[in-house]
């Protein structure tokens, strides 16, 4: 990204210093220990710390303005020269600065959230349209408040389309973040249970994710999951596509076929299209992606040919090779009662596994009704699954609930360190094992995984 620092003067009148119509502004950073080239450095106000008294610190790493709280005094020793653009809150003026940028670049803007899914939907995105457009896509999980801004003043001047996560905790969260990026296109990609403890309700957790479409522009379009009653209980004047496996859908998925290395399928029986992905519910992941190609004009061919080069960011249906020949599903990013599940359907789909294991740990946020959404994941817990594993204290509660209702003779063990876990299953997995690693991020059963691998 670049502007010439006089774009500040949008954001502030207020300033000292040398504003300098030639200075170019590089990057925008608000850690004053992340080294950059012609840097503004906003600093922000938290809860235990302070940015603006790291302002020499920034000037080190290559901050060559800052905003500045015009409450706040300049630091003694502060050469004159140096720009330094007073505005009364920080943080409002990246949230603006970034909408400015946004509108100056130009691009097309695909907002993105859902209960589950949004990185996957994000990455899919980006590869089906890098082989049209200029993308640019939300990094890791700068998708609030801060993320979202910095990660649009991040954007390439030449960017064509940008692909925008929006995540949240509370009701107002992604309004703001619609409002700062006025989307043309935006994305539910499902209703689960995350955040249901802010939320009260998945009712509430469906209202919070409809915020989206409050920056929506005019002719903009939604695309969502069709088979959500929570979300077609929405009515709202907009252009919609729904996608999904029921036939009211307007791209419904038929002939669903899947391996070990991924699935085959078709959309209203017309289109035929592979993906390199486990699940039938990355399978409905990737019908936005390909609702999105077709709308901004890509053919079916362009959109497989994206789709075959898909990469997911890591720990997400991440399938690798482990220790005497076994399969290992690495999907300890994060979890919600939805989307395990949705993966423990995807193991039991998947090959002829004489063992198929289960390693789930605890959920989080999930509420007063936590312990009961922990044991309806047992809803799940049949044949073909041989070996359920559980760690901590919440994931022991799938495991009592199976033990009540265990008629598949599965082995059921419940331990208290991921150590135990680890070393049950290494005494155990072959060449004919597949194991999925399921929990909540706090719950880092990522190490299980990498303790597995060749």
């Amino acid at each position: 990204m670049s502007f010439k620092i006089n774009m500040l003067k949008g954001i502030s009148s207020n300033f000292r210093g040398e504003i300098n119509d030639e200075t170019m502004i590089e990057a925008v950073f608000i850690d004053s220990r992340n080294k950059v080239q012609n840097g503004l450095f906003i600093p922000i106000i938290g809860e235990r710390f302070d940015g603006h008294d790291f302002l020499f610190g920034a000037i080190e790493s290559g901050a060559v303005a800052t905003l500045w709280n015009e409450s706040k005094p300049l630091p003694e020793g502060l050469e004159a020269e140096f720009p330094v653009i007073y505005v009364k809150d920080t943080l409002l003026a990246l949230q603006n600065l970034s909408k400015n940028y946004l509108q100056k670049v130009s691009p097309k803007v695909i907002g993105v959230t859902g209960s589950n899914g949004k990185t996957t939907v994000k990455d899919l995105l980006e590869a089906v349209l890098c082989t049209t457009y200029r993308t640019h896509k939300t990094q890791g999980n700068f998708n609030n408040h801060i993320g979202l801004p910095l990660t649009i003043l991040a954007m390439p001047n030449d960017c064509e389309v940008a692909i925008l996560e929006m995540g949240m905790n509370h009701f107002g969260e992604i309004s703001l973040l619609s409002n700062i990026a006025q989307p043309d296109i935006v994305i539910i990609t499902n209703i689960g249970e995350s955040h249901i403890e802010q939320l009260g309700s998945r009712d509430g957790i469906a209202q919070a994710k409809f915020e989206i479409i409050h920056g929506l522009k005019e002719n903009g379009v939604l695309i969502y999951d069709g088979d959500e009653p929570l979300l077609n209980s929405h009515h709202v004047d907009l252009n919609k596509i729904e996608c999904g496996y029921n036939d009211t859908n307007d791209y419904i998925i038929t002939n669903l076929e899947q391996t070990a290395n991924g699935s085959k399928f078709s959309l209203n029986n017309k289109y035929d299209f592979v993906l390199p992905l486990l699940g039938k519910h990355n399978v409905k992941n990737s019908t936005y992606s390909i609702a999105v190609g077709k709308y901004l004009g890509l053919s079916e061919h362009t959109i497989q040919l994206g789709l075959n080069n898909c990469i997911l960011t890591s720990m997400r249906m991440e399938k690798k090779q482990g220790i005497n020949g076994s399969i290992i599903i690495n999907d300890a990013y994060n979890s919600s009662p939805t989307s395990m599940k949705a993966a423990i359907e995807t193991v039991k789909d998947l090959g002829d596994f004489d063992q198929r294991i289960l390693v789930l740990g605890d959920m989080y946020e999930l509420g007063i009704d936590e312990r009961n959404l922990h044991r309806s994941v047992c809803e799940s817990i049949t044949s073909p699954i041989t070996h359920l594993f559980t760690v901590g204290e919440k994931g022991n509660w799938i495991s009592e609930a199976l033990l009540e209702r265990n008629t598949d003779n599965i082995v059921i063990r419940s331990f208290e360190s991921k150590e135990e876990v680890l070393e049950n299953l290494k005494n155990i997995v072959n060449d004919s094992s597949i194991v999925l690693i399921k929990a909540s991020r706090g719950m880092k059963l990522e190490t299980i995984a990498t303790s597995l691998y060749m």
